[in-house]
């Protein structure tokens, strides 16, 4: 019988890798609580896989800190780090059996034959594999390896679990059955967890709390629902979700800004004079359409409970608006509306 179990803490402080001129971590300060599952998202050269490695021992940071339960494993090798890691790649033992590969970290450790396997039947029931146990690798499909790869990181009990891009070579509908089975297999075992991951839906959908990280750096790193809702910086706005970039103008003593003829207030006010040029940013679900008007509605997407329809003002600007299907079914392309941008403060692209 597996057991529930309290996960480690683990700590980030100051932490700084560069690669050349490249800075790859830069004053990274990240806390990861007892059994949460933290994900750090984030483009291509953000930092996010450096940050996991150097967790992992697989990298040295130039300067920082990196505590586990409190205690800074800087300098510790990675074999006696006490960490469990799943790869993108399966990096299964292919002459290997599935039981014997779940058991392998068992065995490096002198486990006898007995006791690992019971350990590794134990796992692979845990993820669903326990009548595979006797097959070899190349007879599983890409989402059962990846299942055994993660039986066999948690196998030997690790206070920490890491996860880099586990999931991205798998078809869509494979990797999100698996992304819920991590997740409930997460929870199950109470095991600390960072998954590192450039795909947002997987990041919002699996983790407590997500970091987005930008050129080594930790711009945000909150729920998932605070995250979208209420974005700390434009970079996080415009990184996670859907935006619309409008065109605008600052007023109101640089607390508001119009667009298209509409004030909004801005959710950080005064940062640049009355008549300045900026492009706003307005997510589709605050935007309103109404028949009658004169913006233009060109294409309408069903998508379930939420239809996304696309509008083009006079002026030739493209807003995407996402309504109830049920109001969305009067709005059919070549009628025309009326466009709204809701009441809630809004931000200002990074580079406007």
């Amino acid at each position: 019988m597996i057991e529930t179990k309290t996960g480690a803490s683990v700590e980030f402080r100051g932490l700084r890798r560069e690669f050349g001129d490249v800075k790859a971590l830069d004053g990274l300060n990240l806390l990861i609580e007892p059994g949460e599952l933290v994900a750090l998202l984030g483009p291509s050269g953000c930092g996010k896989t450096t940050a996991l490695r150097v967790l992992a021992g697989l990298e040295q940071a130039d300067a920082g800190e990196v505590l586990v339960d409190g205690s800074d494993v800087v300098g510790v090798p990675a074999n006696k780090r006490d960490m469990g890691m799943v790869f993108q790649a399966y990096s299964l033992f292919p002459n290997l059996t599935v039981l014997d590969n779940v058991g392998f970290g068992l065995r490096l450790r002198g486990q006898g034959t007995a006791t690992r396997q019971k350990r590794a039947q134990e796992l692979l029931e845990l993820v669903g594999l326990d009548t595979h146990a006797k097959r070899y690798p190349h007879q599983l499909s890409g989402g059962q390896q990846q299942r055994v790869a993660l039986a066999r990181a948690l196998a030997i009990e690790p206070r920490v679990l890491l996860l880099d891009e586990p999931l991205s070579a798998l078809d869509a509908q494979v990797r999100t059955q698996l992304r819920d089975e991590i997740r409930r297999l997460q929870l199950r075992v109470g095991i600390t967890t960072l998954f590192v991951t450039h795909d947002q839906e997987e990041a919002l959908s699996i983790a407590d709390r997500v970091g987005v990280m930008k050129s080594g750096r930790l711009e945000q790193c909150d729920t998932p629902a605070a995250l979208y809702a209420r974005p700390a910086t434009a970079f996080v706005a415009e990184f996670v979700g859907t935006m619309n970039h409008l065109a605008g103008t600052v007023t109101g003593s640089g607390a508001e800004v119009d667009v298209a003829g509409q004030r909004l207030k801005l959710a950080e006010p005064g940062e640049r004079p009355d008549g300045a040029a900026v492009r706003v940013l307005v997510r589709p679900e605050s935007v309103t359409l109404e028949t009658g008007g004169t913006a233009r509605i060109t294409d309408h997407s069903f998508r379930g409970a939420v239809t996304r329809l696309t509008a083009v003002l006079p002026d030739g600007t493209t807003v995407l608006a996402d309504l109830p299907s049920v109001t969305a079914a009067e709005l059919l392309p070549g009628t025309t509306a009326d466009v709204g941008f809701g009441s809630r403060p809004v931000l200002l692209a990074s580079d406007a």
